[in-house]
């Protein structure tokens, strides 16, 4: 359900979003998208390693 987005979309209707907030809100979701991808693209093509996956003892 948390990656659906349900939690975050319940927690939106319980206040009032002026549209000024949620036009901030949606363009700093769309920049974090954007980071995520870009970030995901250089590890690919190797331009900057993979995070260290933690060893267990």
């Amino acid at each position: 359900m948390q990656r659906e987005g349900s939690f975050r979309e319940m927690k939106r209707h319980v206040h009032y979003e002026k549209p000024s907030e949620k036009r901030a809100r949606q363009k700093a979701e769309a920049v974090r998208r954007a980071r995520k991808l870009a970030r995901k693209r250089a590890q690919r093509e190797g331009l900057i390693p993979a995070p260290k996956k933690p060893t267990r003892p």
